[in-house]
């Protein structure tokens, strides 16, 4: 998994691109773009839920402080550190 830890400042937004339904989770950097890889369906907020849990473990931070600011229904996604 990506290290990301020197994002985990409050107030840093992060970009990345989701994909669900992967055969794994896991947090990829391919050259400047962020990509996330979750195992679960994007129903009900439940991939949402997965990549802020992934985000959280990458940044050494609680998962009440990965806040999602766009993109609740896109592939693409901004989340924020409270």
């Amino acid at each position: 998994m990506a290290d990301l830890t020197h994002l985990a400042i409050p107030g840093t937004r992060i970009a990345l691109r989701v994909t669900p339904r992967a055969s794994r989770a896991r947090l990829v950097i391919e050259g400047e773009d962020l990509r996330a890889y979750v195992t679960v369906a994007p129903e009900g907020g439940k991939a949402n839920a997965a990549v802020q849990v992934l985000l959280a473990k990458a940044l050494g931070v609680a998962k009440s402080r990965v806040v999602l600011v766009r993109g609740q229904t896109s592939r693409d996604k901004l989340f924020e550190i409270s």
